[in-house]
């Protein structure tokens, strides 16, 4: 394998590395945000997008 294969795979490994570790954490976050949402629509705070809780 010369030296420029060695390379291009280097940075290709690097940047799914990196991707990857993205994508977990922005499935991380979602499920703390939808967390936190939940607990603030249990205790009664409602979003001003919700229509259907208005009467």
């Amino acid at each position: 394998m010369s030296v420029h294969a060695l390379y291009v795979t280097a940075a290709y490994a690097i940047t799914a590395v990196v991707l990857a570790g993205l994508i977990g954490w922005i499935l991380f976050d979602q499920r703390g945000r939808k967390r936190d949402l939940a607990e603030l629509e249990a205790s009664g705070v409602r979003r001003r997008s919700d229509k259907a809780g208005k009467s």
